[in-house]
């Protein structure tokens, strides 16, 4: 077991958790889900609102269609059961960034049942992770808290909507679950059907977490970590949290029932407010909306759309170019990495050879320049050259990486780029064997110690030969040529 997949449990082998997670995403439709208002983050607080998604009396809803489709497409990607007939309820607590003391979301049948998402467990296994349910719903509003007991609301989120995902607690520690939000994220983002950001909260993912001994059929006090916004720091809190329960059963102390947020300057997690029971809300059936039908054409129609999913494409991939598991996994976490990746593969016949340079150069190149994969001048045709060109022999691996470099930052051609700088790779052996035979002649001592028995200094016999070529000798032939003349 490497070190990254080691968890607290390693340490508390008496000890197991279960974890169940709810996910809200937020769709990418151009307005609101109960009204025209544009649905855009980052605007002027309170500019994109009107009487319905600020609770104003007498103001009606009326069901964004492109909601009900998104839901469809995440559904049908999860092979959930697709609700046929589907309502909407009212969902009560008041709280000042919801002015209507209501959410409207759908109660106990939704819109999408009982499907499930692939993951790896810490071992590598396969695992399906089981949902619940996924539900519409709308968004509320954002509270900012100043000081002095102030604080300010901000409207434009309110009837922003959402797809709530809930799992079944069938994750057993931070590795399972931080797989299974990973996996979710890129359904979503191959889907269309949200931005997915965890910076904007657009993906935001609520923990609900137990701790029992071992064996135990009966599961420990839940509770929640919610507003996490990275996967990294969801991995923290989970750990933390964890350990937390662990230590108070072993002191033998109660467990709490409630609501934590994660403190990551301090590394652990907070009390933020008791637990809600389902009761609490005050569930009933929402008046203003009537059902929606959803009939066999327009099941039809969103299946026909549905994408090749990140989990179908990764098979394929291993099966089709031959890669390992694990970059075939890597290749496939962005849609547009993958795309890149298969345009370029086509265009060279050599797969393997094109997800290597994609894992270490262009991402390599991109962390360090902090850019995106479309912001780099490099494309899936210039890739594809460049590893046809090295097999081919026109270029050795060293004028590659310096071909490499230029293309992503110019988007010139590799040929252009050869023909400008004189790159073109010396594979004449009748060329080679002369610069070799002059190398030798240049270096009496060093030749003389190598027949010695000296065998380290043949790496210096093969620097000393390239120089010479400045960089463009082909360096088997070389090697093939120094062994020769030096036996």
């Amino acid at each position: 077991m490497s070190h990254e997949n080691t968890t607290v449990l390693d340490r508390y082998p008496a000890y197991e958790a279960v974890i169940g997670i709810e996910v809200h995403v937020q769709l990418k439709t151009a307005t609101k889900i109960f009204c025209s208002c544009p649905n855009q983050f980052g605007c002027d607080p309170n500019t994109n609102i009107c009487p319905v998604c600020t609770g104003q009396p007498g103001a009606l809803p009326v069901l964004n269609k492109k909601v009900i489709e998104y839901a469809m497409l995440a559904g049908l990607a999860t092979e959930s059961d697709i609700t046929r007939s589907n309502t909407f309820a009212r969902k009560h607590y008041m709280y000042p960034d919801l002015p209507k003391n209501y959410q409207i979301t759908q109660g106990d049948l939704a819109i999408c049942m009982n499907g499930s998402i692939p993951i790896k467990t810490i071992d590598g296994q396969d695992k399906n992770v089981r949902l619940i349910r996924m539900h519409m719903e709308e968004d509320a509003g954002k509270n900012t808290h100043g000081t002095g007991g102030i604080s300010w609301v901000d409207l434009n989120r309110a009837g922003t909507p959402l797809l709530e995902i809930v799992t079944h607690p069938d994750m057993a520690n931070s590795v399972e679950a931080k797989n299974y939000l990973t996996r979710l994220h890129t359904i979503i983002r191959y889907l269309g059907i949200s931005e997915a950001n965890m910076d904007e909260g657009s993906f935001r993912a609520d923990i609900n977490i137990s701790v029992m001994p071992k064996g135990s059929k009966t599961y420990g006090t839940r509770v929640e970590l919610k507003n996490i916004n990275s996967f990294r720091f969801i991995v923290n809190a989970i750990e933390y949290e964890i350990e937390r329960h662990i230590q108070c059963l072993e002191r033998g102390e109660k467990i709490s029932q409630e609501t934590r947020q994660w403190d990551q300057k301090n590394q652990k997690t907070t009390f933020m407010r008791s637990k809600e029971d389902a009761q609490d809300y005050r569930y009933f059936t929402e008046p203003d909306l009537p059902p929606v039908l959803i009939d066999d054409d327009w099941l039809t129609a969103m299946k026909e759309r549905l994408p090749e999913l990140p989990h179908h494409k990764t098979a394929r991939f291993q099966t089709t170019y031959g890669i390992p598991a694990y970059d075939a996994d890597l290749l496939t976490e962005e849609l547009d990495r993958a795309v890149f990746f298969e345009e370029a593969a086509k265009i060279c016949g050599n797969g393997r050879g094109v997800c290597n340079w994609i894992l270490r150069d262009v991402l390599g190149y991109l962390k360090e320049h902090k850019q995106e994969l479309h912001e780099i001048k490099l494309t899936p045709q210039g890739l594809g050259d460049l590893v046809k060109a090295l097999d081919s022999g026109l270029i050795n691996s060293k004028v590659a990486q310096d071909i490499f470099v230029e293309m992503v930052q110019t988007g010139k051609s590799v040929a252009t780029i050869v023909d400008e700088k004189d790159l073109k790779q010396i594979g004449s052996t009748e060329e080679l064997e002369a610069i070799v035979l002059a190398v030798l002649a240049a270096n009496p001592d060093n030749v003389a110690k190598y027949k010695a028995g000296n065998e380290r200094l043949f790496p210096y016999f093969i620097g000393q030969a390239m120089k010479e070529t400045k960089g463009k000798g082909n360096p088997v032939i070389l090697q093939e040529l120094l062994k020769k003349h030096l036996s």
